[in-house]
């Protein structure tokens, strides 16, 4: 009688830990805070035809479940980017987050998928929120890209003071390399070299989904199994070896989410700016 007493009261404590480390049953959004018209697809997708050009949509992922609300990738707001980069229907990303129920002081969390001035430029826009970043992204954009020599193209400088005060203040925390769990059923990895060191996101569910941001700008880059036309020609083999290993993680390509390609919203239910993943 002791031992069935002892097995079953073992039974119990396994059966309570194994729910409290299950992860939480996580919703997905993808936001569409603005469109650049007329892109050229050569500039995404290795081997394109030069003359294509693709309206593509500029995208913020919300992520919520287990008493967490996140946003993979904050979008941007200064108005020097619009001169460089036309668009139209922009709505700022705090705004943005509004046509899902969330209010910006709601957002616990934004993970940065890269530095990039379209995916960290609106961490400003959210008070209360911590800012994941990688551990070497960070490093090396507040620091030897600025040096002689270094590779700054598209980092805002006014970002990477944001990130600084963000440090100071507490609310940022440095992911350091690949395969790390950021949140019960959320884990980061590192992509090529799109920046210095990109990351991507894998939401465990039922089912589960891998968020790319520009680590695979297109459903094309998956189907085609070509890299994104930014990364180098050094980088653009681990480039596809990252779209290969999203694949496996995500179990489908169907549940693989580009960084900019519209098609998400017509592939999942839609209403107007919002499309429901999962």
């Amino acid at each position: 009688m002791r031992r069935l007493i002892l097995a079953v009261f073992a039974a119990v404590i396994f059966s309570l830990l194994a729910a409290a480390s299950a992860a939480p049953d996580y919703s997905i959004r993808a936001i569409r805070y603005a469109t650049v018209p007329g892109f050229p697809v050569a500039e995404l997708v290795v081997g394109a035809p030069k003359d294509q050009t693709l309206d593509i949509s500029m995208v913020i992922w919300l992520i919520r479940g287990g008493g967490h609300t996140i946003l993979f990738d904050s979008g941007f707001f200064r108005e020097k980017w619009f001169k460089e980069f036309p668009m139209k229907d922009f709505l700022r990303p705090d705004e943005a987050v509004k046509l899902a129920g969330v209010q910006p002081a709601d957002v616990t969390d934004i993970v940065i998928s890269h530095a990039h001035w379209d995916h960290l430029g609106g961490i400003a826009l959210f008070p209360k929120a911590v800012v994941w970043i990688q551990k070497q992204e960070f490093s090396y954009y507040t620091g030897d890209a600025w040096q002689t020599g270094g590779q700054n193209g598209g980092i805002d400088p006014e970002d990477m003071q944001e990130l600084v005060r963000l440090n100071t203040a507490g609310r940022l925390r440095l992911v350091d390399g690949d395969n790390v769990e950021l949140f019960p059923g959320i884990r980061a990895f590192t992509g090529a070299r799109h920046t210095f060191a990109s990351q991507y996101l894998r939401v465990e569910g039922q089912p589960t989904y891998v968020l790319a941001s520009d680590n695979c700008y297109l459903y094309r880059n998956l189907a085609e199994h070509a890299p994104g036309a930014t990364f180098s020609e050094t980088d653009r083999p681990a480039n596809v070896a990252a779209q290969q290993r999203m694949l496996e993680l995500a179990g489908s390509p169907d549940r693989v989410i580009p960084g900019h390609d519209p098609l998400q919203f017509q592939r999942f239910p839609s209403e107007g700016r919002v499309a429901t993943i999962k």
